[in-house]
């Protein structure tokens, strides 16, 4: 099975692509960092293949799917998980750097989707894995632009998927919540770290989700929400929604001083 991961180099994207490469899989890498792609597909010498690409650059973003099924064949599975955050007040935060948020977390895996659904509709077979976020279920105040990606990205798996019934093609959509990875720690910080009422979420780890894809994936399910505490998020999102506004309390003023100071 061959199995293509964006965002390979670090964190849950690493993570899932080493669950499929410990299964046997064929495993394109796709992600900007090249030493630490190498260093993940040193552990599957001989089935392993790594391309260094911006994935927010939509004149490249695809460019690499020939040549990486030239290699390996047609790709089985589709991981879309590369994306970035952003944490701050709208007010104060650079469009271009909000518009490289969207082309990176919605636009690209829409495209990479697109650009494989063909012939995984043509084989009758095919998983789609789109990464999106529990932000896409209740939005945090100070993430504006990375709450309406992963929305945007969540509205287009839950979509497709039911485009595709009886195609023979699955769509995954994955809705991780705090996940301990670089990217996390990064907006803890942002958030005064994890000392206050934002570090008491529950927060989950990047190998433990990988396994859930994967049990996911092989059990053709519609959707996984991890931490499972999360769950909350998609049944009662009235509830999810005001239980993080009570929770934060003061941190979104804090922040919004802090950055007004800036």
């Amino acid at each position: 099975m061959h199995v293509a991961v964006t965002g390979a180099s670090s964190g849950i994207g690493e993570a899932i692509a080493r669950a499929f490469g410990q299964q046997g899989c064929s495993l394109t890498l796709v992600a900007r960092r090249t030493a630490d792609l190498e260093r993940l597909a040193g552990e599957f010498p001989g089935r392993c293949q790594c391309f260094t690409r911006d994935l927010a650059d939509s004149a490249h973003c695809t460019d690499w799917l020939e040549p990486a099924q030239a290699s390996f064949g047609p790709i089985d599975v589709l991981v879309n998980n590369a994306g970035m955050e952003n944490t701050g007040p709208t007010l104060h935060t650079d469009p271009a750097v909000g518009v490289k948020l969207l082309h990176l977390n919605l636009h690209t895996p829409i495209l990479l989707t697109r650009a494989l659904l063909p012939d995984m509709v043509a084989r009758k077979s095919g998983t789609l894995v789109q990464v999106a976020s529990v932000a896409a279920l209740v939005p945090a105040p100070m993430q504006a632009w990375y709450g309406a990606s992963k929305a945007g990205l969540a509205g287009f798996s839950e979509a497709l998927r039911a485009e595709l019934q009886g195609s023979g093609v699955h769509v995954l959509t994955v809705y991780p919540g705090p996940v301990k990875t670089a990217m996390a720690d990064a907006a803890y910080e942002r958030f005064g770290g994890r000392q206050g009422a934002v570090g008491m979420l529950p927060e989950g780890t990047p190998g433990e989700l990988a396994d859930l894809v994967l049990d996911a994936v092989e059990r053709r399910r519609p959707r996984l929400i991890y931490p499972r505490f999360y769950t909350v998020t998609r049944w009662a999102p009235w509830f999810a929604r005001w239980t993080t506004d009570a929770q934060m309390g003061g941190t979104w003023e804090g922040l919004k001083t802090k950055a007004a100071r800036a």
